[in-house]
């Protein structure tokens, strides 16, 4: 009884910094889901968008802990916890079943532009059940501000659609070739944008 008398004070204060924990979580995710992404998005934010899921699970448990701790009351704990929990982890589960289903994305290969130290060409695989992917992006910029662009999608669900090649052709332009034998060319504006997306599968 004593122990549970010496947290009191403690409780509040908790629960208020656990609030205020998740509500960073949520705003982080919104944030890099609006500024994040492959359409000039700051590539910082797309890393915490990466992390989405984990963000979404600590959150709904900083949510539910807070509830019991502020809470005096045994049915005011329930009455704040339970709706959080029906409706929270199916929704989590659903996310984090859908994460593992798309699977993640790593980088194999990063090449910086001639003659241009602020721009490279990335190229990241991943894959789709057992169909292997390739995603090709344009980063410009440096540090926090460095942005990306998406340049080609590649699914090898066929054998002809395969990425075999992405190197940079002149400080502006990208060539693409697939297992097929199929050449893309896709030029790059100034500020990093491509003037097109290719993508085969």
């Amino acid at each position: 009884m004593g122990g549970h008398r010496d947290m009191a004070p403690y409780r509040r204060p908790l629960a208020i910094a656990l609030t205020a924990g998740a509500a960073v979580l949520v705003a982080g995710a919104l944030i890099a889901y609006r500024w994040g992404g492959s359409d000039g998005g700051l590539v910082i934010l797309n890393e915490v968008h990466a992390h989405f899921v984990a963000m979404g699970w600590l959150a709904l448990v900083s949510l539910i802990a807070a509830a019991l701790l502020g809470a005096r009351r045994p049915y005011t704990r329930v009455a704040l916890t339970l709706p959080v929990a029906v409706l929270g982890i199916p929704i989590m589960t659903i996310f984090t079943m859908l994460s593992l289903l798309a699977g993640g994305q790593e980088r194999s290969e990063s090449l910086e532009a001639p003659g241009r130290e602020d721009r490279r060409l990335v190229v990241e695989e991943g894959s789709a059940m057992i169909d292997p992917l390739w995603f090709v992006y344009v980063h410009q910029g440096e540090g926090l501000w460095e942005r990306r662009w998406a340049v080609g999608y590649f699914n090898g669900d066929a054998e002809d659609n395969e990425l075999r090649e992405a190197v940079w052709t002149a400080p502006d332009r990208i060539r693409l070739t697939t297992s097929g034998g199929v050449v893309e060319e896709v030029t790059i504006t100034a500020d990093g944008r491509p003037d097109r997306t290719v993508s085969a599968g």
